[in-house]
């Protein structure tokens, strides 16, 4: 599967499950980490674990590895790291404190109403 196809379904699984403000970050030439990070928030704890899985599901429903899962038990910030995705699920009032679009405000965002409809 192509990095393009994944990442619109990983912002359909964001976006299936409610996910607010789901921002996507060209981090291609920027981070030698990943070629993108999305980021979104929930409002509860449920909320935000309800998202992370269901992220986790579409990746392995893709057969794309998770390298990483971290933080889903405490449900305030989770990452998963998808290899050439990263993905950033925030409780809200974490995405408010860490403010991680303005850490890396030198990256373009990617327009995400195609891939939602």
């Amino acid at each position: 599967m192509k990095e393009q196809q994944f990442l619109e379904l990983v912002v359909k699984a964001a976006d299936d499950k409610r996910a607010e403000n789901i921002v996507v970050l060209n981090m291609q030439g920027i981070s030698p980490i990943a070629d993108y990070f999305v980021m979104c928030h929930g409002n509860s704890e449920k909320q935000v674990q309800a998202i992370a899985k269901e992220i986790k599901d579409v990746a392995l429903e893709n057969n794309v590895d998770i390298h990483r899962l971290e933080g889903f038990d405490q449900a305030r910030w989770v990452l998963a790291d998808l290899g050439d995705i990263v993905v950033h699920v925030f409780h809200r009032d974490e995405r408010v404190y860490y403010n991680l679009e303005k850490l890396w405000g030198d990256a373009p965002t990617e327009e995400i109403g195609d891939m939602l409809t």
